[in-house]
Formats: C-alpha cells, sequence, structure tokens
C-alpha cells in the first residue's frame, strides 16, 4: 500500500513539477510541505522576509531564490537522519500575489501665469486723481494724465511738468509741457514713454494765469 502512495504521490509531484521546476521562489510565497512516512510534520510555511523558511527537524531553510526542487531536496536532507529510510518529501508552492502597482503619479502643478508687468509713477498737484498708479510699461504722458482723472480746473495748464531722475546719478530732469497748447490742438513733438519712479506734477495756476 504504501508503495502505491508513493508511486501516486511522485506522479502528482512530477506533473506539478513541469509547472513548478523552473519557478523561483520569492519572500511571501506559501509552501506546502508533505512528508509521506510521518504526516504529523505536513504543513504550509510561508517565506519569511529574509527569504527562509522554518521545518521541523530541518531549522531554518534557505528559500527565497531556489526552484521547488531544491527547497525539497534541502528539506529531505536535513530531516533524514531522523527516519530509517530517506523520507519521501513532497513540496509545492503557491506564489504571493503580486504587488499593486504604484499610483499613477499626481499632475505636475500647472504654475499660475505670470502677472503683466507694471511700473509705478506718481502724479502730484491738481489732478483728480492724485498719488501713485501702476501703469503698462510703454504708457504716454499723456495716457497717464487720462488714467489720473485729468486736471482740476485749477491747474496750470502751461506749466505740467515731468520729473524723471537718473537711477545711477540721482539727477533729476524737468521737463515743462504746455498741456493747454495741446487741448488747443498743438502736435506734440514726442509723447514720451515714462519710466518707473517718473513724477508728473501739475501746479496751481495763478492769479490770472
Amino acid at each position: 500500500m504504501l508503495r502505491i502512495l508513493t508511486f501516486l504521490c511522485a506522479a502528482m509531484i512530477a506533473s506539478a513539477g513541469l509547472a513548478q521546476g523552473e519557478y523561483r521562489v520569492r519572500a511571501g510565497d506559501t509552501l506546502t510541505i508533505e512528508v509521506l512516512e510521518d504526516t504529523s510534520l505536513n504543513r504550509s510555511v510561508v517565506v519569511l522576509p529574509d527569504g527562509r523558511v522554518s521545518f521541523p527537524y530541518a531549522g531554518s531553510v534557505p528559500a527565497a531564490g531556489r526552484t521547488v526542487e531544491q527547497i525539497r531536496s534541502s528539506i529531505a536532507e536535513s530531516i533524514a537522519p531522523n527516519f530509517n529510510e530517506p523520507p519521501n518529501v513532497f513540496l509545492s508552492v503557491r506564489p504571493a500575489p503580486p504587488e499593486p502597482a504604484p499610483p499613477p503619479a499626481p499632475p505636475a502643478p500647472v504654475a499660475p501665469p505670470a502677472p503683466d508687468p507694471v511700473i509705478s509713477i506718481y502724479v502730484m498737484g491738481e489732478v483728480e486723481g492724485a498719488g501713485r498708479i501702476e501703469v503698462a510699461p510703454g504708457t504716454t504722458f499723456l495716457q497717464a494724465l487720462a488714467q489720473a482723472g485729468g486736471l482740476t480746473p485749477f491747474a496750470a495748464t502751461k506749466r505740467v511738468q515731468l520729473r524723471r531722475t537718473d537711477p545711477i546719478s540721482r539727477v533729476q530732469r524737468v521737463y515743462v509741457i504746455n498741456f493747454r497748447a495741446l487741448t488747443n490742438g498743438a502736435a506734440m513733438r514726442a509723447d514720451v514713454p515714462l519710466r518707473e519712479g517718473d513724477v508728473i506734477l501739475v501746479p496751481e495756476r495763478r492769479l490770472f494765469e
């Protein structure tokens, strides 16, 4: 009877070996180990992270990276001194489930659009909106006056000043512009583009001016 059981188990192992013969065991795999001569030793063990399994009489057996047959032979050889004859050891493996794929990387954050460049100029005196105003680069003298709300009725329209300070030498230049002549149809030689820090000063008109 024992011979028949041995033959049947050997046949089962042979067919399983065709599928598992080249498989290399990994940590997390489950090994089912059966000893025909002592069924009390039969058990399923999980390959530990260090790549080893523990089995009675055999102790700690290396498993990861080895084939099923190599592990079976090691166990059979290790427990053989406890039997009168070489034991019949059968081993099968159930691979660990594959690790889940890492989640996709989140999309790269989209940088907010850069704000439009501006320059700061200052409008003082007899204007409707005195103070610092921010304008786009390239804004001209007349355009800036319009953004400031225009002149008040008390403005000295013949003596409107554009004051510009050189950023390196700190020397200030003053340009006097006859705004009244412009409103009467005179042509402006050049509508001056403003620079950062320019000051437009509109004095108060004098009596009878």
